[in-house]
């Protein structure tokens, strides 16, 4: 995601024959979710065969049966995310390269899945030739240092403006239908008039739209995204594949290219989990999307909706006096469209200018709101020096440096569950009382003990306690992760865990 206006939104709305604003529908009325008498939902699925994560009744669960929620981070690194030029036209944009140290901080900042971004032009750059070896080899680089870390990755086939020859990212030349008017070159200072342009708009068209060459180039990219997963097949550090990012056209035409992704997929690895978007234009223009009258026809599918509400729509006004009923509807209407896919709800991309007016607040309640919801999420970005350099890292050009940004890091600071061992009734973050509640019900087939974030000393507490139904439990902080683990619940029905800092 990059900077962006309402004008763009609108703009490729009417292109694409949608509408800015949606029908008046109960779209972000909440789906009825039949529950027990103790709260806890009535959903007797059960676990997918999926590893190292599965689904079961709209979550996300591990080995073990306990329900994991993602805290992660996307990371556009160098040699993966796809910018080099040729003809002597200048790279796109400095992409920052990715170290042990990067995936090791990912995981003391409270991290677990880092979302990758990789492209078909790295894959596939060439018409007719061999999936590119060494490109996939740089990716499971990567993926290895993220392993050695403890996080999981998801595998990110993303595309901004269609592809870097005309836009920011995304497919090869070869594959941009009718062939490009004009070759564009770095550095990227008019992406927005690039996401608008013609040749942009004619490729999506033809890419997503009814005629021969869409479906020739739609059967090129669930090649290209089954060998992908031919390439990750097993491998324990790979959360999934996210189909496409951030597409730009209408519901129908999105869904059928999801659908042939994600089989494609499923057939090239039947063990990891597949991540699908809806069109981006209509959320980010009304933070909700179409609702699904059926569930998502692929096993082991995850929601993935991208929610910036008023970050790119909104005006000065709006960003000085928003409540978290402003922001709401965002969060609100991802949950309702997720468990109509019968899915697990994962919003891969949400922030916020880091510079931005009120950005404390905004991060605060974000994730207050995905607490409310049970949606696991991933930000962005974790370093960026062109574009609106959002992220958690300032970049210093005189030294070539880069620092955690204190402001930002502190927002994302919060104590939060990982691993539920039971069904979850809710949780919440007070910062000011530093206290952490988790509500849960127990549950004979969610094995282990429950496993949470703590941040360190200078974003929460010097000391903290943990208590389960009330009693103090002993817990021990990893000092690398600022993981803990604590045994609670042992009996049927509700329970308390609580973490408060002292």
């Amino acid at each position: 995601m990059s900077r962006r206006s309402l004008r763009v939104v609108v703009t490729v709305l009417g292109l694409f024959g949608c509408e800015a604003t949606p029908p008046a529908t109960p779209a972000d009325a909440a789906v009825d979710r039949p529950a027990t008498a103790d709260g806890a939902s009535s959903c007797g699925e059960p676990a997918g065969p999926f590893a190292p994560l599965s689904t079961r009744c709209g979550h996300l669960v591990d080995a073990q049966g306990r329900v994991v929620v993602v805290h992660g981070i996307n990371a556009r690194v160098d040699g993966v995310f796809d910018v080099a030029l040729d003809q002597g036209r200048a790279p796109l944009q400095p992409i920052p390269p990715f170290a042990a140290d990067d995936a090791a901080s990912m995981r003391a900042l409270g991290f677990n899945v880092l979302r990758l971004p990789l492209q078909w032009s790295g894959v596939e750059p060439v018409d007719g030739a061999d999936f590119d070896a060494a490109y996939l080899d740089r990716v499971a680089a990567v993926v290895d240092l993220a392993r050695a870390a403890g996080l999981l990755v998801l595998l990110d086939l993303h595309q901004d403006a269609y592809s870097k020859e005309i836009g920011e990212d995304g497919a090869p030349r070869w594959a941009i239908v009718p062939p490009p008017e004009q070759l564009l070159g770095g550095p990227l200072t008019d992406l927005g008039a690039r996401r608008t342009s013609a040749q942009v708009l004619r490729a999506f068209s033809t890419f997503f739209g009814d005629g021969a060459e869409g479906e020739r180039l739609r059967g090129r990219y669930a090649r290209m995204a089954a060998a992908v997963a031919t390439r990750f097949r097993g491998d324990a550090a790979v959360l999934g594949y996210e189909v496409f990012n951030e597409p730009v056209a209408l519901e129908p035409q999105v869904l059928r290219l999801n659908v042939q992704v994600a089989r494609a997929l499923r057939e090239a690895d039947p063990g990891h989990l597949i991540v699908f978007e809806p069109d981006s234009t209509g959320r980010l223009a009304s933070n909700r999307s179409a609702r699904p009258r059926e569930r998502f026809p692929v096993a082991g599918a995850v929601y993935a909706p991208h929610t910036y509400p008023l970050a790119f729509t909104g005006t000065e006004a709006q960003r000085a006096t928003f409540t978290v009923e402003a922001l709401r509807g965002a969060t609100e209407s991802a949950r309702t469209e997720a468990d109509l896919w019968g899915a697990p709800l994962l919003i891969t991309e949400w922030g916020y200018d880091p510079n931005g007016t009120r950005t404390a607040d905004y991060h605060r309640l974000q994730q207050d709101l995905q607490a409310e919801y049970q949606a696991g999420a991933m930000y962005w970005v974790w370093k960026e020096r062109s574009q609106g350099s959002w992220g958690l890292h300032d970049y210093d050009a005189a030294a070539g440096t880069w620092r955690l940004r204190p402001g930002v890091r502190r927002a994302l600071a919060r104590v939060r569950p990982e691993a539920i061992a039971g069904e979850p009734l809710g949780w919440s973050f007070d910062a000011g009382a530093r206290r952490f509640a988790l509500r849960f019900v127990a549950r004979p087939d969610r094995r282990g003990p429950h496993r949470l974030y703590v941040p360190p000393a200078e974003d929460f507490a010097a000391g903290f306690v943990v208590r389960c139904d009330g009693e103090a439990r002993g817990a021990t902080r990893d000092a690398r992760t600022g993981l803990v683990e604590v045994d609670c619940g042992g009996s049927a029905g509700a329970h308390e865990l609580t973490v408060e800092g002292q």
